[in-house]
């Protein structure tokens, strides 16, 4: 009797996680049809707040998918420490780091002060 309500568990689980996941990139794909003008027309850090909602929905999910698919909920605090935080700070600084790049080449061509003869 016991596996049958662990197979019924696992099964409520994955619909769970399957709904969750499924919401967020629903979310992400109106948002990117739709683009809400306020959303396109405000920045912050130099940035499009739709831009952000797509960044921090994305990391989230990545988030979620390392938390319920490699089961990181059962461990040891340490090792989930160690796996989930240490992936989400290394996308969140490669995120950073291309767009602080991509905007100031962005600017530097928008300026016009760097022409390039190919």
């Amino acid at each position: 009797m016991a596996h049958g309500a662990a197979h019924e568990s696992s099964t409520k689980r994955i619909w769970y996680v399957f709904t969750l996941l499924s919401i967020a990139t629903i979310v992400e794909v109106v948002l990117g049809i739709i683009k809400p003008q306020f959303l396109v027309e405000t920045k912050f850090l130099s940035m499009k707040l739709l831009n952000w909602i797509f960044i921090i929905l994305t990391i989230y999910k990545a988030y979620y998918i390392t938390w319920a698919f490699m089961h990181m909920e059962g461990e040891t605090k340490g090792l989930r420490r160690s796996v989930v935080w240490t992936a989400v700070f290394l996308i969140s600084y490669l995120v950073f780091i291309l767009l602080v790049e991509g905007d100031y080449i962005f600017e530097v061509y928008k300026s016009g002060f760097v022409k390039y003869n190919f």
